[in-house]
């Protein structure tokens, strides 16, 4: 027998990808139904939307190893624990948080190495872009999650939001957990004036004609200047290789452009 997991089932995207970057995409017997990175694993089992999962499916591909994410997944972890199933329940909300979950993704399966090494090569990448920002002004940023009640930037985002040259106008609740202590009143974010909005609604698509239309949002410099982007959900509110990458690239070209027009 192994002495690593050799069927695992991932109910969090973040750790599906980390695993295909350390080459370990074959171990996966089970996804979420919302991994879609990389491709392949469309053609994986799935098993679970977000806060609920069909354990009895789960059980039937026999994992040795389930990974899910966050307190929002803690009933299905006890629902897999008293089934006799091992888990693994990573809870990572800041950037740091993000580097030691994927290290410990890639000890769990005998990829210590290659985890560092991955771990390493995505902080250089956050720092390299933070580097290149700091020659640019800083615009104010209104990370939008949601957009009824609005919620703003969880931890990582609101990081990276940062690292791309912006300054995210409600810092002060990155280090909050659960997303209800991230709503914020429509008044408020007219007061603080965004010179760029960035959407990024889980699980339906940025209408820019929606924060147009908001009431007082007229005076808003972002909605004046038109400076209302969408970054896909897909790419950025899964803390992990994506947001670090794709997500991160995301931001960054928007902040140069909107920089660049004089923001």
């Amino acid at each position: 027998m192994s002495r690593y997991p050799q069927r695992i089932v991932c109910l969090t995207e973040e750790t599906v990808e980390t695993l295909h970057l350390l080459g370990c995409l074959d171990l996966v017997v089970g996804v979420s139904g919302f991994a879609v990175r990389p491709k392949e694993v469309r053609r994986k089992p799935r098993v679970s939307a977000f806060i609920s999962a069909d354990i009895p499916k789960i059980l039937a591909l026999k994992p040795d190893l389930v990974m899910t994410f966050s307190d929002l997944q803690a009933e299905i972890v006890a629902g897999l624990v008293k089934a006799g199933v091992e888990v693994m329940a990573f809870n990572q909300r800041s950037l740091v948080e993000v580097y030691r979950a994927i290290r410990m993704c890639g000890a769990l399966v005998g990829k210590a190495a290659e985890a560092e090494a991955l771990a390493a090569q995505l902080e250089e990448g956050v720092e390299r872009t933070r580097e290149r920002a700091r020659s640019r002004r800083k615009l104010r940023v209104f990370f939008e999650e949601w957009d009824d009640p609005l919620i703003s930037a969880i931890g990582w985002v609101s990081e990276l939001v940062e690292a791309a040259g912006g300054v995210d106008i409600f810092a002060e609740t990155r280090g909050t957990q659960a997303a209800s202590e991230r709503v914020v009143q429509p008044a408020e974010v007219v007061r603080r004036n965004p010179e760029v909005i960035i959407g990024s609604w889980c699980g339906k698509k940025f209408r820019p004609e929606r924060v147009r239309n908001r009431p007082g949002f007229d005076v808003v410099t972002a909605v004046q200047r038109g400076a209302l982007h969408e970054v896909k959900s897909t790419i950025i509110l899964q803390p992990g290789p994506a947001a670090l990458t794709d997500g991160l690239v995301a931001l960054e070209r928007i902040l140069v452009m909107e920089e660049a027009r004089g923001s």
